[in-house]
């Protein structure tokens, strides 16, 4: 039965059955047999099919959500009782938004001292792949941002604040000041993340708040990218005040904090609702918990 389930949580990733079945090592037909199987052990079409998947039926959708908590128990299940006998281990996957990819090491290093163990899986994603990839069990843990945009069925746990910085020269427009505007940032030719990006979409919004617009004259997937065009000294970006720092201010490069406002979005590790939770994710929840004061400091 757990086959055949995974086989709707593949297709569900993959939208397409050739590359489903190619995700859980089988034929095609294997996949599509196994499909019609699950079918017609419920009475019910579970898939739209066409030449080419085309969706889930609705009830298609509800065993997709009992497939992903009935799959996700069974790994837990296992896992719990291997880490009885032999002590925490296994891979821990973990995407982070951009922006937070550099405070992850603040997580996993103290991690790994408990439970040298656990290897880590670490991925760049943006805060929708990341809820995605939480739904269909192909991480066990995402850190994103907490109060800006929906988050679904998920346990939230704050890190900290991120708070804005406008980077750039000490000799361009702006580079003596000891903080600026959002209005007079809206001024400024910037290197932004593409808009796909979350925190791209709050910059966006901030700027047309003050009265201006988002005029990105680069943009990047990279927030190390960005920075380094930044650090030649011809670039300016937003970037949050932690990132910054973290990167590595030089002597012609400075952070100006921006006010009016001075905007604040609360990032955090976010982790599937589910109970009894894995032994594994339960160990980095905690870890995030013990964190939590220092990083928000």
């Amino acid at each position: 039965m757990n086959d055949k389930l995974d086989f709707i949580l593949a297709l569900a990733r993959e939208r397409h059955f050739g590359r489903a079945a190619e995700a859980c090592g089988v034929t095609q037909p294997t996949l599509s047999a196994g499909l019609k199987q699950l079918e017609k052990q419920t009475g019910v079409l579970l898939v739209n099919r066409g030449s080419r998947f085309q969706s889930f039926t609705p009830e298609g959708e509800r065993m997709l959500e009992w497939a992903r908590r009935i799959v996700g128990d069974t790994r837990a299940m296992h896992e719990e009782i291997n880490s009885l006998r032999r002590g925490l281990s296994g891979r821990l996957r973990i995407a982070a938004i951009p922006t937070a990819l550099a405070m992850v090491a603040l997580l996993t290093t103290p991690y790994r001292v408990r439970h040298p163990n656990v290897q880590f899986t670490i991925l760049s994603r943006t805060s929708i792949e990341i809820l995605g990839l939480l739904e269909n069990l192909e991480i066990d843990a995402g850190i994103t941002y907490l109060d800006n945009e929906p988050l679904g069925r998920v346990n939230a746990i704050p890190l900290y604040h991120e708070r804005y910085r406008l980077l750039t020269s000490a000799e361009a427009p702006l580079g003596n000041r000891e903080q600026v505007t959002w209005a007079e940032v809206a001024q400024v030719p910037l290197c932004l993340l593409t808009p796909d990006m979350q925190n791209r979409r709050i910059i966006d919004r901030l700027l047309r708040a003050a009265g201006g617009e988002s005029r990105p004259t680069l943009e990047s997937d990279s927030m190390i990218l960005l920075f380094s065009h930044v650090r030649t000294g011809r670039w300016a970006s937003v970037m949050p005040a932690k990132l910054a720092e973290t990167l590595g201010l030089t002597d012609t490069l400075r952070a100006i904090p921006i006010v009016e406002p001075e905007a604040t979005q609360t990032v955090g590790l976010v982790v599937p609702s589910r109970e009894p939770m894995m032994q594994i994710t339960a160990a980095l929840v905690e870890e995030a918990k013990r964190a939590a004061p220092t990083l928000d400091n």
